[in-house]
Parts: structure tokens; C-alpha cells; sequence
């Protein structure tokens, strides 16, 4: 179509989203953030473990309903997908979050999933297509590293302009997004033969819904337990980073893996609910999680602030 999906999404609004946050991101917190080791594997253990498996186990007691056992497939392929490159530090920024993080675990994560997301889907679905690892690869390294590295350097030539200015950024970033969502969306839903019957991706999207919020639950829960050593900003890019499934890589890497499959649309329907689904719903707790951030931050430095000796 006019809009070029193939060149516009795939490499120019991808690394536009990227060169936002190295122009927005303070070169100091990108460096803290890489250090956080804990905070990592936290969000790569729930993402591309924990996830998968828990969605298989589910599986398994839903195979016995009549839902479509292809939209079912789908919903595996979601769990097998990496971290967002986007959403979740567009939200985690919202908030006012640990957005480094959020970062260092999107680019981080995208990573790990060229070789993890096609061995989960061999594990689970039993694809056996020859994944192109290098092509994939570069195309990251491209629209994901290099942008950011460019954008950290623009930053130190125009940092009083920035600070000056306040450029939007976060309005720029979900716009792009919003035309990703929408290329895809189109891409899928022009295909003639798509055979989707209303009774199972009712079902469908509200299983969806339903595994995020049990999910962000589970994640905050797991975030804030009274030995836990994060703060209330690295459970806000924890509860996002490790809840949030990539449609940006996960749409090219379906194609890829199942090259030729007659029901590939049907298997990426779950994966284009769940993306916008999750930007929905994520948007929608913004304001709650916001004002829970400040008060716990309020909270923890009334806590450590030396109490006033007692006069006898």
C-alpha cells in the first residue's frame, strides 16, 4: 500500500521510537540501569520462561473447550515472544518509572528472543522452519542500538535546548506506535482466507485481558514483597517490561518461522489482540499506578529519615 509498511514500520518507525528515547534518556541512568543485574533477570526469567510455560500449562485444560485450536496455537506463540521495543518504556515513562531499565530490558530482551522466542516456538508448536539468526539480528542492531546510540550523542550537542524546550517525546513515541499497531492490523485482516468464528475470538480477547492482569498482578506482588530490594520505579518498568510481548519483532518472526503455514493468519490474530490490548489496559492504569509510585516513594523517605533524639 502507500503507506510502505515493509520499509516505513519495519526500519523507520521502529528506530524513530528509539532514537527518542536516546534523545530523551539522561546518559547517567542509562549506565545505573545497566547495573542493575537483579532487576534484569527478574524481567528475562518471568518473560521468556515463566510466561511461555505458564500459557502452555493453561493450555493444556483449555485444548478440551471448543475454541479454535489455531487461535489457541497463537496464544502460545504470544507467550514465546520477547519484551516490546516500545510500549512498555512509552508507559514506563508515563508513569514516571525506572524508564532506563525499561530500556536496557526492551533492547536486552528483543535480543535474547532472536534465539530463544524460534527454540520456545520448536519446543511448544513443533515449527521446524530455518530461522535467518544474522538477518534478524542486524535488522535489530540497526533500528534498535544504533538509534539509540545516535540519540544519546545528538543529546550532548542540544541538552540545554532540551531541557529548555521540553519536546514532547512521549506523544512522538505513541504515535509511531499507533501507526505500527495499525500497518500490522491491516497487513493480518487483508488476508482473504482468515477463518475466525465470533464464539472463539470473543473468548479469545478476554482470555487475553485476562492473562494480563493476572500477570501484572503476579509481577507487582512478586516486585514489592517486603524482601524485595527494588524500588517503587523499577516495579513500575518490572510490572510492564516483564507483562508486555513484542508485535514489532513478533509479527516478522512469525512470518519467518512459519513461512508458508496456511494458518499463520489465524496463529498471529492472538498476537495483534494482545499488543494493542496491553497498551489499552496499561494506559488505562497509568493514573493508579502514578499516584501508588508517589506515595510509596513518599512513604520510603519519611522511613529513612533520622528520627529526632528524645529529650529526657
Amino acid at each position: 500500500g502507500p503507506l510502505k509498511p515493509e520499509i516505513t514500520i519495519t526500519y523507520i518507525a521502529v528506530s524513530a521510537i528509539f532514537f527518542n528515547s536516546g534523545l530523551s534518556l539522561k546518559t547517567e541512568e542509562l549506565t545505573s540501569a545497566l547495573m542493575h543485574v537483579k532487576l534484569h533477570l527478574f524481567v528475562q526469567i518471568f518473560t521468556l520462561v515463566f510466561f511461555p510455560t505458564a500459557i502452555w500449562v493453561f493450555l493444556q485444560l483449555l485444548s478440551i473447550t471448543p475454541i479454535n485450536e489455531w487461535l489457541l496455537k497463537g496464544l502460545q506463540t504470544v507467550g514465546c515472544m520477547p519484551p516490546p521495543v516500545s510500549s512498555a518504556v512509552i508507559l514506563t515513562k508515563a508513569v514516571g518509572g525506572n524508564e532506563a531499565a525499561a530500556i536496557f530490558n526492551s533492547a536486552f530482551g528483543s535480543f535474547l528472543g532472536i534465539v530463544i522466542t524460534p527454540l520456545l516456538l520448536l519446543l511448544f508448536l513443533g515449527s521446524s522452519s530455518s530461522v535467518p539468526f544474522t538477518s534478524i539480528f542486524s535488522q535489530l542492531f540497526m533500528t534498535v542500538v544504533v538509534p539509540l546510540i545516535i540519540g544519546q550523542i545528538v543529546r550532548r550537542y542540544i541538552k540545554d535546548w532540551l531541557e529548555r524546550k521540553k519536546p514532547p517525546f512521549g506523544a512522538i513515541s505513541s504515535c509511531v506506535l499507533l501507526m505500527i499497531i495499525y500497518t500490522t492490523f491491516c497487513d493480518t485482516f487483508a488476508n482473504p482466507n482468515i477463518d475466525l468464528d465470533k464464539f472463539s475470538l470473543v473468548i479469545i480477547v478476554f482470555i487475553i485481558f485476562s492473562i494480563q492482569m493476572s500477570f501484572m498482578f503476579l509481577t507487582f506482588l512478586f516486585s514489592t514483597r517486603n524482601n524485595s530490594t527494588f524500588t517503587p520505579a523499577d516495579t513500575v518498568a518490572i510490572v510492564f517490561c516483564s507483562t508486555h510481548k513484542s508485535l514489532t519483532l513478533g509479527i516478522p518472526m512469525l512470518k519467518i518461522v512459519f513461512a508458508g503455514y496456511e494458518h499463520l493468519s489465524l496463529i498471529s490474530v492472538p498476537l495483534l489482540i494482545y499488543h494493542p490490548a496491553q497498551i489499552l489496559l496499561g494506559s488505562l492504569l497509568v493514573p493508579t499506578i502514578k499516584s501508588w509510585m508517589v506515595s510509596r516513594q513518599k512513604a520510603l523517605k519519611l522511613t529513612r529519615q533520622p528520627k529526632a533524639p528524645v529529650k529526657v
